[in-house]
């Protein structure tokens, strides 16, 4: 999910294309809804969308006991809310802007560790540094 369309399409192409099943939403509360509705093996979500940020969304599903892995995808990240909410959980972050083959390498890492602790990209070292502290 991502606050803007065209990325949003562009990154689920990428990954219709190498073999992921995919379903997007424009906003957090659409995304909430669809969690509610069906069963998921992991959430991408952008910080930044309407009537709903990501972390909100992180907060409800965590509060909703949903364990399903989680990146959380962000210009600009919330590294201090992502540390007063350590419960949220996150597998990792992955900063914007990103290069297609960082989303495809992040997922299949997620996807193969599951919910035991967030994964670091080797290209980006930062990247979780907000989320382990």
């Amino acid at each position: 999910m991502d606050d803007e369309d065209v990325i949003c399409q562009i990154n689920a192409q990428v990954l219709a294309q190498s073999g992921y099943q995919v379903e997007t939403a424009g906003d957090g509360a659409i995304a909430w809804n669809m969690l509610n509705q069906k069963g998921y093996e992991l959430l991408i979500t952008d910080h930044k969308m309407p009537n709903m940020s990501g972390v909100e969304l992180l907060k409800k599903m965590r509060a909703a006991h949903m364990t399903l892995p989680a990146i959380l995808v962000s210009g600009v990240m919330p590294t201090e809310e992502l540390r007063q909410n350590p419960s949220l959980d996150l597998a990792a972050t992955l900063p914007k802007p990103f290069d297609p083959n960082e989303l495809l390498e992040l997922v299949a890492r997620v996807l193969r560790r599951g919910t035991n602790g967030p994964i670091q990209l080797p290209s980006s070292p930062a990247n979780l540094e907000s989320a382990q502290q």
